[in-house]
């Protein structure tokens, strides 16, 4: 079955499809559409309105496109054990918290939304650093799913670090090792394209939020200053 991929360029859970399909090895053809002006025969196949869709099937929602992946393609990336498998999807629907949570940061309208916001983060990803073994990965050197789920995530860390320092990830070694790791993986980085960051920076500057003022005055030492105190 050929499959078709129903796209946003900045869609992080777009890119979860695309990293698993890459995973393994399924050739896919993927199309970008605006969801500002969506076509209507995205609309006919997508109930809700949003990406991911995959056509052919009409399959949509991220965590539903993965789990048919799963069972419909070679090199499984949930664990065999029921249980292992029960606590991976878990901590998936962790990494779709925290996407809230950057939605939040990138959209806060002011200093102080922004520091409740990188509290937010901190705390989530305080959770996750305590939950990581040795690594390099979620599940040590297997490639799950929750790296498919993570690797959009990291990925915006790495605009909002050329913005400004925000302290996120500040005494979480587990954490940014993992990090590390997934930003090398060729699947995780092959799911955007290359002009991903400053299609991002474009769309915060839009947001007209409180990080899009930093974005335009070049960093604000001020503002910097009170959301580190925030991880003291």
């Amino acid at each position: 079955m050929s499959l078709h991929l129903i796209s946003h360029a900045l869609c992080p859970y777009v890119q979860r499809a695309a990293i698993s399909l890459t995973e393994k090895g399924v050739t896919f053809e993927r199309t970008h559409i605006d969801l500002s002006n969506k076509p209507d025969w995205f609309l006919a196949i997508s109930p809700l309105g949003k990406t991911p869709v995959v056509d052919g099937t009409q399959i949509f929602e991220s965590a539903v496109i993965l789990e048919y992946l799963e069972d419909t393609q070679p090199h499984a990336l949930h664990p065999h054990d029921a249980l292992d498998r029960a606590r991976h999807r878990a901590w998936i629907e962790f990494g779709s918290a925290v996407l809230n949570d950057i939605a939040g940061f990138y959209s806060a309208p002011d200093d102080k939304a922004l520091e409740a916001k990188v509290a937010a983060l901190r705390a989530k990803f305080f959770r996750l650093d305590a939950e990581l073994g040795e690594g390099p990965r979620f599940d040590g050197h297997r490639f799950s799913l929750v790296d498919v789920v993570f690797g959009p995530v990291f990925r915006y860390f790495d605009v909002f670090d050329a913005i400004g320092e925000f302290g996120v990830f500040k005494g979480l070694a587990r954490v940014r090792a993992w990090r590390h790791e997934l930003e090398h993986r060729v699947s995780v980085k092959s799911a955007v394209s290359e002009d991903y960051p400053t299609l991002l920076r474009d769309f915060i500057r839009r947001r007209n939020s409180y990080l899009s003022q930093i974005m335009q005055t070049g960093g604000s030492k001020k503002t910097v200053t009170q959301v580190q105190s925030a991880d003291r």
